[in-house]
């Protein structure tokens, strides 16, 4: 796109050709919350060139009252207008900011930083990092009280059983005049659950659109009286959300995961990436399903993965590899199935991206695909096969990832202590809670 000065001429343009006075400047805290502050137009070409002020004391997991300073450095190849704010008397845009020190040095706590970071690292090896999550929501009828569902409908139900199609056409719409690319959106197995699939793209850029998605799919869930939410199980005895990650590395235009020699077209890069991903799962759990809630999904017989295993169809492991179609050489990937769709996801493609590489840098050795159903095996024959578990509760999942190197080299030291920190405050007040279970159950036998 050129020099800075010349993206920030073509911004400018965009923003005088389409009536532009405020423009919103978005970034990521740790916990993968979009925080934003708005600029008016007269402001824009002051912070395309030096950036915003701002006071970063306040933002989860930034910096401490005496180091608060902080200047958010638009990214110009990210503004697009809002299509949900009014256009009379003036549109409203957006850009994703890189958080800098005042003296313009990266800001180590920054979540794109660290998924930048990551993708350095890749590319120093010769790898372009892909990236295609699925994320998977509920519509409800409010944000408090007991969840009340919009319809009762299954996986890939149409109406009238699917009331929210409507919902999910204008998501669509929307994401696609933001030039966010969409695959396919379906009604998924739990009632009033949905998912929209974003297009294959880098992993930077996904980062970005998967923010974008979670706000949209909310603006448009609000603007239709509902409340749209990634929160990963909402509903007892019901499925809950995930955002299975399709992925894969190339190196120029050649996908570094296909290997037609092979009988599943898998390369030895690709099972290095598997080996991986598998050998480092339980110390990235944290950071792909990071709240108390997460660990509900991950639960037998609600289709979410708990063991430690790969296969080439079945649907119950960790990674599965979609069947490979002739000609279609580009789209040979692995897809890691563990992640929720409320985890900040410049982490959770970092550190899936770290695992990986760590498997092709080190050569780990890729265990035998399973194709049984790792759940209807007794635990004898799991570990017979050598097949773990993912972390049951998030304390498990955070006395892991305490002693893991990989994590703390691919967060840095800052993030890893400050989301740590958070995440035993989290664990504490979870534990302190009495639960309507406790109360149903105990309170009237005790």
């Amino acid at each position: 796109m050129g020099s800075r000065s010349e993206q920030a001429e073509y911004v400018l343009n965009k923003a005088r050709e389409n009536n532009v006075k405020f423009i919103r400047l978005w970034f990521t805290d740790i916990l993968g919350f979009l925080k934003s502050f708005a600029i008016t137009v007269a402001e824009l070409e002051t912070s395309l060139m030096d950036g915003q002020g701002f006071d970063g004391s306040s933002i989860q997991g930034f910096a401490r009252i005496d180091e608060s300073d902080m200047v958010a450095m638009p990214d110009p190849s990210t503004f697009v207008i809002l299509p949900w704010r009014p256009q009379e008397g003036g549109a409203v845009a957006r850009m994703f900011c890189d958080i800098l020190q005042p003296e313009g040095e990266p800001y180590v706590g920054d979540p794109r930083y660290v998924l930048k970071r990551a993708l350095k690292r890749a590319a120093n090896m010769g790898y372009t990092y892909y990236v295609g999550p699925e994320l998977e929501y509920f519509y409800f009828r409010q944000s408090e009280g007991r969840p009340e569902v919009l319809d009762h409908g299954g996986y890939f139900d149409l109406t009238p059983l699917d009331v929210a199609s409507d919902l999910r056409r204008e998501t669509v719409l929307t994401l696609e005049q933001m030039g966010i690319g969409v695959e396919y959106s379906h009604h998924e197995v739990a009632p009033s659950q949905h998912e929209i699939d974003l297009r294959y793209t880098d992993a930077l850029t996904m980062a970005d659109s998967a923010m974008t998605y979670r706000l949209v799919v909310k603006e448009v869930a609000m603007k239709h009286e509902c409340y749209a939410t990634f929160m990963p199980k909402p509903l007892y005895g019901e499925n809950g959300s995930g955002m299975h990650t399709h992925q894969s590395l190339f190196k120029g235009d050649n996908n570094a995961f296909f290997d037609p020699q092979t009988e599943d077209h898998l390369s030895e890069t690709a099972r290095y990436f598997v080996a991986g991903l598998l050998h480092h799962a339980r110390e990235i759990t944290v950071i792909t399903n990071q709240w108390v809630n997460s660990y509900k999904r991950l639960v037998p017989g609600y289709e979410a993965p708990i063991y430690l295993s790969w296969a080439l169809r079945n649907r119950s492991d960790l990674i599965r590899v979609p069947t490979y179609k002739p000609g279609k050489e580009h789209a040979t990937r692995i897809e890691y199935r563990a992640p929720d769709p409320a985890c900040n996801p410049y982490f959770t493609f970092a550190v899936m991206l770290a695992a990986g590489l760590e498997g092709i840098e080190k050569e780990y050795e890729c265990p035998t695909p399973v194709e049984r159903n790792v759940y209807e095996m007794t635990p004898e024959e799991r570990k017979e096969l050598g097949i773990g578990q993912l972390p049951g509760d998030l304390w498990e999942a955070i006395e892991i990832a305490e002693s893991s190197e990989l994590l703390k080299r691919t967060l840095g030291d800052h993030v890893f202590e400050k989301f740590i920190a958070n995440k035993k405050i989290e664990w504490q007040e979870y534990r302190a809670q009495v639960t309507e279970y406790e109360l149903d159950k105990y309170l009237p036998i005790l």
